[in-house]
């Protein structure tokens, strides 16, 4: 149940930060004397759709996977009257980057809301104002339990909150761990919060060094909580701080990848070891809409409104991030190819701007197909 709810609940933020997306375009080409067509929310086939007073068809579609924006004359080549081809270069610009600005914007937007509550502290030099930010440590929490050691045995469970151990208070991760130290092999109090509740129990330590003397993995979220006027200004601090933290990410993963794949055929045994590695590293760090919503959200659901808008403005970064990637089928692709033919002052003619789309579009599926292939792996 909680798989499904986590699966309908990442549905709904994805096409919500997907058409705010599309949204983004439509309104910056109807500004700039573009006709828009169509605005879709979901993809085809269409299940409903009405004509709106502006001409544009406004439609309800049935795979919940997004949405779309469909604008006249949308090749670059196009030179009628309201088609985008039409349109300046400035203000072709203008369009392709208004998806990616909109996202960019509305996580901004979040991490702003968040600072004036407390915004998760994901990053060891997370970006803080000096004299506007408090860092908030919340109390150490289960992570984890192994099965049969004292914590599992007392009856701890995973997301219970210790604060109080052997009569003292527990402030750090680390200051609960030299507690269980010097409590190893007694009977100790432990007072710990669950679901807003206090409880008081009793759990023999282990004193077995290295088979752990409590048997739990153990966390500590900390978050960032500024004044009233610095919060916009935290806001987009964290935005742009992690707009290059993903794009140091991407460029990452594509290294890792490519060494991986080029090393795959080499003679030495060790670089073809090293290949695998890299290849691995690939695997575990990238995630498609299986990995999101099977994953992700289910985990945001038992974190908490704060966590699941945390992860909603980090996956709306993640979109701008990687729409404007010079990626062909993708907004920054279009844009560079655009530039490109302007600057040569060679003419980008519907077959071959049909052409370079498909091929852009064939490597993004290629990708696609990859990650939900791993994610499946990852499930199963």
């Amino acid at each position: 149940m909680e798989l499904f709810f986590g699966i309908i609940l990442g549905l709904i933020i994805l096409v919500f930060l997907v058409v705010s997306h599309e949204l983004g375009h439509a309104i910056v080409a109807h500004r700039n004397g573009v006709a828009v067509e169509e605005f879709g929310i979901g993809l085809p086939p269409r299940a409903w759709k009405k004509k709106l007073k502006n001409g544009v068809l406004f439609s309800l579609n049935w795979l919940p996977l997004g949405g779309f924006v469909k604008l006249q004359g949308e090749y670059d080549s196009a030179n009628k009257k309201g088609d985008y081809g039409a349109a300046s270069f400035i203000k072709k610009t203008k369009i392709l980057l208004a998806g990616v600005t909109i996202n960019w914007l509305l996580a901004a937007v979040i991490f702003t809301i968040l600072s004036l509550v407390g915004l998760p502290k994901a990053l060891p030099d997370q970006v803080t104002i000096p004299g506007a930010t408090t860092i908030i440590s919340q109390p150490v929490e289960i992570i984890s339990l192994t099965e049969g050691y004292p914590a599992q045995q007392a009856g701890l469970i995973v997301g219970d909150k210790i604060t109080k151990f052997a009569g003292q208070e527990v402030s750090t991760v680390s200051r609960l761990i030299e507690l269980t130290k010097e409590n190893r092999g007694q009977l100790t109090d432990v007072m710990y919060v669950r679901n807003g509740v206090s409880y008081d129990i009793q759990v023999t330590i282990g004193d077995n060094p290295n088979g752990g003397y409590l048997g739990a993995n153990l966390g500590q979220r900390e978050s960032i909580k500024a004044s009233f006027w610095a919060a916009p200004a935290l806001g987009v601090a964290t935005t742009a701080q992690f707009s290059v933290v993903t794009l140091q990410g991407v460029g990452d993963l594509i290294g890792n990848l490519a060494r991986g794949v080029i090393s795959q055929f080499s003679s030495d045994a060790n670089v073809r070891e090293q290949a695998s590695s890299d290849l691995n590293t690939v695997s575990e760090g990238v995630a498609g809409p299986i990995g999101i919503l099977g994953t992700i959200f289910p985990a945001a659901q038992r974190a908490g409104l704060t966590q699941l808008l945390f992860l909603t403005g980090i996956i709306s970064l993640s979109l701008a991030v990687m729409n404007i990637l010079p990626i062909p089928a993708l907004d920054g692709g279009r844009w560079l190819v655009m530039t490109i033919f302007r600057l040569t002052k060679k003419d980008l003619t519907k077959e071959r701007e049909e052409k370079i789309q498909t091929i852009g579009f064939l490597i993004l599926m290629s990708l696609v197909v990859l990650v939900t292939f791993v994610d499946v792996s990852k499930l199963l």
